[in-house]
């Protein structure tokens, strides 16, 4: 396994004492970035219906965890947590009995890895199966957030401008700008 559990969950104190409304935190993650935008896994309901060789949540999140790489000085040291209710990604034993990052009406296992690590996300957490992606990806260094809660079509990021302007500009992408106080 590439990513590996953590034991001790204080790297994500960041976002356990954030005073951001849970609904926000969880789909956004923290406030107090200079900007924000939603990765759409699937066009807006109603909008169209995706092609059927449209590209998996965590092939999406994939893509854009490499544009946001270039805006960390720490893609060697990241963070990813894996909610616990999800049932294709059984938390072991031992990790459900150990401690869980507790946010508000979610928790999650927190594990360590390099930010590349996430190419191993199915084969690390899911057995080789496809699963859901990680609910929370950040860097050591804290500049970026990005979060993919349980029920939205999209991922909230949160992070400089010039990242958020990157994600949006990238063809292979649908980033669009968002507003996070907005969409809770």
């Amino acid at each position: 396994m590439r990513l590996s559990y953590c034991a001790d969950t204080t790297a994500a104190d960041w976002l356990v004492r954030s005073a951001t409304p849970a609904d926000q935190l969880i789909t956004f993650g923290p406030a107090g970035f200079e900007a924000y935008a939603r990765l759409r896994f699937i066009p807006d309901p109603g909008d169209t219906s995706p092609p059927v060789d449209h590209p998996s949540d965590i092939a999406q999140m994939r893509r854009a965890l490499r544009v946001l790489a270039a805006f960390t000085s720490t893609p060697q040291e990241c963070y990813f947590c894996l909610w616990e209710g999800y049932s294709d990604a059984p938390l072991p034993p031992e990790v459900q009995q150990g401690p869980l990052v507790e946010l508000p009406h979610r928790r999650y296992a927190l594990l360590r890895g390099t930010l590349t690590d996430v190419d191993a996300w199915e084969a690390d957490v899911g057995g080789g199966q496809t699963i859901a992606p990680p609910a929370f990806v950040w860097p050591a260094d804290h500049r970026w957030c990005l979060a993919s809660d349980v029920d939205p079509y999209w991922a909230g990021i949160g992070a400089e401008r010039a990242a958020i302007d990157a994600l949006v500009a990238d063809p292979r992408l649908d980033v669009v700008p968002a507003h996070p106080a907005a969409a809770s």
